[in-house]
């Protein structure tokens, strides 16, 4: 089973490519540390990673390309040789090609008594493969005979070491470049790149390890962030305890739209989830045909049948709310539409989410005061855009939902990302498992968040820290295994994650 990432000591911030190597050529010629020396530090930094996770490692096959990620690679095929490992090193790519510190270093392993083989078939079973291959400058599809390595690999058993970034991952947006490494670990150097934690980044990348190579740290303010990473272990210091004199006027009145007909599951849902997200009181207004049994089991959530958008009980139910979260089982037929027409104009904080992201979708329309919860599906109709596209580049695409409909846009999803009408990065939280890809997930995280609105936090606020507390809670899920996991197993872990101090 492929390690979960080691997110807890990685930096928050996140680099495109062109940054990082604008980091490299100023640590070189503004502060004077030769090209050399940093791919030095990589290789040992990378073997010292390698013998921390291998410590019984035999025999190591190094695969390296004819850029500096191959330089990379040959220090840590010498090293690995200094220290009796049985080494085998394969070049792809003509080896006459490779220039400046990269050939200082193949020439340094050539005079260790190293061969550096033209890559053909992977032999054996090696205890472990360094991909050395591609780095960060991958602009276009891999093929021919590198295609045909990356495949080998994968398909390979030994467990696979990546080298700054898994050969065929588009370090910007995450996406494969036709085929990728899926690696057991990686090591990332300099600057940590947006794509290794969304889109394919999770897949191919396992556990993810950082190191700056020594580079002075006011580098890292010549450029802005790309992006930033959060999690919850750093979100939940925003949070304060309860004053001992509270009651549950303090703590918000959130409202849950939804639930047509067959769909009582998602308002209810949503409910729990603000439930234990500490809202003081929350209200479902749903289909008359179930509202009487939707709360059982739950009695705390307050039920209302709403019959139509005209019913006096939905004016009550807006007066008395503080937040609405409008979307979860609403349907696509005429009683979700008239909800939605009339809703969608409230001047609440508002959430849309599932099938009023359906709607919005219908009748699109700007403002800033509400939070859009896409997945890629949900993402593709809004925008008219392929799946396949939305997936290239997430950012692209949340960028792009963001400047149509305003306000806060959470496109879910391996690495969930996050952007708002303010000037900041995006967020992309780095926590959250496949176990979440059921029914249900979303509709908690809905409740989630609209429960930090309705206890008065900001919309970006709200959506960082629904976002982050809904991925842990997932992760402690999964402990006990992410196949067969429910969107229910995740009250529990919320509760508990919001009152660890």
């Amino acid at each position: 089973m492929r390690a979960m990432p080691a997110t807890e000591s990685l930096p928050y911030a996140l680099y495109r490519a062109d940054q990082v190597r604008a980091f490299d050529q100023l640590a070189i010629h503004e502060f004077g540390i030769p090209g050399e020396t940093l791919m030095e530090r990589a290789g040992h930094r990378a073997f010292d990673c390698i013998r921390e996770l291998w410590p019984d490692l035999q025999e190591m096959l190094v695969v390296c390309g004819i850029g500096n990620n191959g330089g990379d690679g040959y220090v840590v095929a010498r090293l690995a040789a200094q220290a009796g490992l049985r080494v085998r090193v394969l070049q792809l790519g003509d080896a006459q090609r490779i220039q400046g510190d990269a050939l200082r270093m193949a020439q340094a392993l050539r005079e260790q008594g190293q061969v550096l083989e033209p890559f053909a078939d992977l032999p054996g079973k090696p205890g472990l493969i360094v991909d050395a291959i591609l780095g960060t400058g991958l602009e276009r599809e891999v093929s021919g005979a590198w295609r045909d390595a990356v495949e080998q690999i994968n398909r390979h058993q030994a467990p696979v070491f990546s080298l700054d970034i898994p050969s065929g991952l588009n370090s910007d947006t995450g996406q494969r470049m036709g085929c990728a490494i899926e690696a057991q670990a990686t090591i990332s150097f300099i600057g940590l790149k947006q794509g290794l934690f969304t889109g394919a980044g999770p897949d191919c990348c396992g556990r993810i390890f950082f190191d700056p190579l020594d580079i002075p740290a006011r580098i890292y303010a010549s450029q802005p962030l790309a992006c930033r990473r959060i999690d919850w272990n750093r979100q939940r210091s925003r949070l304060s305890p309860r004053r001992r004199t509270a009651h549950k006027g303090d703590f918000g009145h959130l409202l849950v739209v939804g639930g047509d007909r067959g769909y009582s599951g998602a308002v209810r849902m949503a409910g729990e989830g603000a439930a234990r997200c500490g809202a003081g009181l929350i209200s479902l207004a749903t289909h008359p045909e179930h509202a009487p049994w939707t709360n059982m089991g739950r009695p705390e959530l307050m039920c209302r049948g709403i019959a139509d958008a005209h019913d006096p009980a939905l004016d009550d139910l807006l007066e008395r709310a503080d937040a609405l979260v409008l979307g979860p089982g609403l349907g696509r037929h005429g009683w979700g539409e008239d909800l939605y027409r009339r809703l969608a104009a409230s001047r609440l904080p508002l959430l849309l989410d599932a099938d009023g992201l359906y709607w919005l979708a219908q009748y699109p329309d700007q403002r800033d005061d509400r939070i859009l919860t896409p997945h890629p599906g949900e993402a593709s109709r809004l925008l008219g855009w392929e799946v396949s596209r939305i997936e290239a580049d997430r950012f692209a695409a949340c960028r792009a939902l963001q400047a149509k409909f305003g306000g806060v846009v959470v496109l879910k999803g391996a690495g969930s990302l996050i952007d708002s009408p303010e000037q900041k990065p995006i967020a992309l939280c780095s926590e959250g498992n496949p176990g979440m890809a059921s029914g249900g997930f979303g509709d908690v995280l809905s409740g989630l968040i609209g429960s930090f609105l309705a206890q008065g936090m900001e919309f970006r606020e709200s959506a960082e820290m629904g976002v982050c507390l809904h991925a842990a809670a997932a992760d402690q899920a999964a402990l006990a295994g992410e196949t067969g996991m429910l969107a229910g197993d995740l009250f529990e872990p919320v509760r508990r994650l919001l009152n660890e101090r």
